[in-house]
């Protein structure tokens, strides 16, 4: 059958580097519109939120992923609990999240190569390194793997460097004044650009078909990458704050080159070095992502839920149709989006996602309570999640709010998705459920 031919190439430290990978570039950009809203209090309250959900929602997640190890993720695990048409809205749910992140990403590249290259366009560096990513994507999934954790090792990396460096000149009057906390609204508004440093890391979920050992590798990889995300969310968030005055944190697509220049100066050896990592670390997103994104597809495809030319596979097991048309999609993003819409509407997909996984989590304990589970979260654990994911879903619908036309066209595609399922998907058979067995 077709999706036998996935091809299984991936251990724990290539997972590990696709879930921390699709996410890393939240510490080198747009994450620093928390302090738009509220100020430092303010920024570390909106942190714990999405901390607490984040780390439950993967622990949920792993027991998700290898009981139906899909490469459909959010998708197979909504059908299994509720049906096609749930799994169907899931699975599209996940492909906003990530069609609107990666052009985020790929925007934030072409400002780092612009204040380090003047000569070349933003918009040029951001649509080539997209190519480029997708080149390295279509040779399959084994050399993709070898990439990711070069790219995600150099990005963990420059992190903590930065924090090493940039830590001396913080400022404890920087932190101080950065105004009032916003009240409530001010800490909803912040929740959003919290969440920018988790976001994606669902990604690893994608290629559960191509995992070796889906079983013992998925959850190691989850619980592992979210600890990583942990820390440097935490340093970052610090460093920054400490480091520059309010408005310049919130006035650049740059923040980590803007810190460096001013540390160092412009034409300093330091600056350029860390312009690199930081372009390693916003490269390793983009690359996850578009690991999970062409997964999605693809599988949307097999489930006769999408065009029947996006199920292709090449000869290296790689869904290459998949990979080139989400990537154009994504290219179009990238010449008629800004970052801080993209990071809401982005991440306006990823909470719908989240609860769609986080109510399933609950069905399938209450209706396949005897059900094989390889990994077994605490059902507090759930509680948990739940009601934090409660909180991230309203504070990212509230703030999507605010993003004018883009949240309508975000919404728009929503519409458009029930519509299409119900006129096409609904007359056509097929699952995002597929059995993926452990090697011994």
């Amino acid at each position: 059958m077709e999706e036998s031919k996935l091809k299984k190439a991936l251990t724990p430290i290539g997972l590990w580097a696709i879930a921390v990978g699709a996410v890393i570039s939240g510490m080198y950009y747009g994450w620093n519109y928390i302090f738009a809203s509220t100020n430092f209090l303010g920024a570390v309250i909106a942190l714990v939120i999405a901390t607490l959900f984040y780390v439950t929602f993967m622990f949920l997640y792993a027991e998700l992923a290898t009981m139906t190890p899909s490469s459909a993720g959010p998708a197979a695990y909504a059908e299994r609990a509720f049906g096609r048409g749930t799994g169907f809205f899931a699975g599209f749910c996940y492909l906003v999240e990530s069609l609107f992140a990666t052009p985020g990403i790929c925007i934030s590249v072409g400002a780092y190569v612009h204040n380090m290259f003047p000569a070349v366009p933003a918009v040029i560096a951001a649509v080539g390194i997209y190519i480029i990513f997708l080149l390295i994507n279509c040779a399959g999934i084994e050399a993709a793997a070898k990439v990711g954790v070069i790219v995600t090792a150099i990005g963990v990396a420059g992190v903590l460097l930065f924090s090493a460096i940039g830590f001396p000149s913080v400022k404890a009057s920087n932190i101080a004044n950065m105004g009032d906390l916003g009240g409530i609204k001010g800490i909803f508004l912040a929740i959003p650009y919290a969440v920018w440093f988790y976001l994606a890391i669902e990604a690893c979920g994608m290629g559960a078909e191509e995992t070796r050992n889906p079983s013992k590798d998925i959850p190691k990889a989850y619980i592992s990458s979210v600890f990583t995300l942990l820390v440097c969310a935490v340093l970052m968030l610090v460093v920054m704050a400490g480091a520059l005055p309010k408005a310049e944190i919130i006035g650049t697509d740059a923040p980590m080159a803007i810190v460096i220049t001013k540390l160092f100066g412009a034409d300093s050896a330091w600056n350029i070095i860390f312009i690199i990592i930081a372009l390693f670390g916003l490269c390793a997103s983009l690359h996850g992502i578009i690991i999970g994104q062409s997964r999605q597809a693809y599988c949307l495809a097999r489930c006769k839920c999408l065009p029947s030319y996006l199920a292709k596979l090449d000869k290296n097991g790689t869904p290459i149709n998949s990979l080139i048309t989400t990537s154009v999609i994504g290219m179009i993003f990238v010449l008629i989006g800004s970052v801080d819409a993209i990071v809401v509407i982005s991440g306006l997909g990823s909470a719908l996602m989240a609860v769609f996984c986080v109510i399933s989590w609950f069905k399938l304990r209450k209706s396949e309570p005897n059900a094989k589970r390889p990994y077994t979260c605490k059902v507090i654990t759930g509680i948990i999640c739940a009601i934090f994911c409660a909180i991230v879903t309203i504070s990212t619908i509230y703030s999507s709010l605010t993003q004018g036309i883009l949240f309508y066209i975000a919404i728009g595609f929503f519409a458009l998705a029930i519509v299409y399922y119900f006129l096409v998907c609904n007359k056509r058979k097929g699952s995002f459920i597929v059995e993926s067995a452990d090697d011994d």
